[in-house]
């Protein structure tokens, strides 16, 4: 289980992401300045709370993966049978080592799914972030939304 002392080291593992992410699209995903530093901050406080579901991946001692989930409600217009599990952080690095290390987190966070009868999870993943996406597709989730972005003074379209 993820404590507050591995903020530090998660916070690495996170802006290693963001930084690719900004690549895929440098608005959404542009990172300020001190994004490691708040994100750290952010995650010693999270991670001290007992609602959220984190774990870390360590390898010789050296952490590899992180998920964090929290249980939240569907909106009122869906009725899914129960609470989702939100996945909002979840990384691996080498991104390459998704398909052996990503499965191994993704069963422990859903353990405690299944034990709290959750009807379902969403995993949030960056649409160009393939190794993580063919994981989530082999572990047998499947894409139920996308978000697309634009900068309205930049688009052409007029109303």
């Amino acid at each position: 289980r993820a404590e507050p002392a591995d903020a530090e080291a998660v916070s690495r593992l996170t802006e290693l992401r963001r930084e690719r992410y900004e690549g895929y699209q440098p608005v959404f995903w542009r990172r300020s300045e001190s994004s490691r530093a708040i994100h750290e901050d952010f995650l010693r406080d999270e991670l001290a709370k007992d609602d959220l579901l984190a774990y870390v991946l360590e390898i010789d001692g050296e952490v590899c993966g992180f998920v964090a989930g929290r249980f939240v409600g569907a909106p009122q217009v869906y009725a899914p049978g129960g609470e989702t599990l939100l996945i909002d952080d979840f990384v691996v690095e080498p991104s390459e080592d998704w398909i052996h290390l990503g499965p191994a987190l993704l069963a422990r966070i859903w353990e405690d799914c299944q034990s709290a009868n959750a009807a379902q999870v969403v995993v949030v993943c960056g649409h160009r972030d393939d190794d993580k996406r063919q994981m989530l597709g082999n572990a047998g989730l499947s894409i139920a939304s996308e978000w697309w972005v634009g900068n309205p003074a930049e688009s052409g379209h007029g109303g």
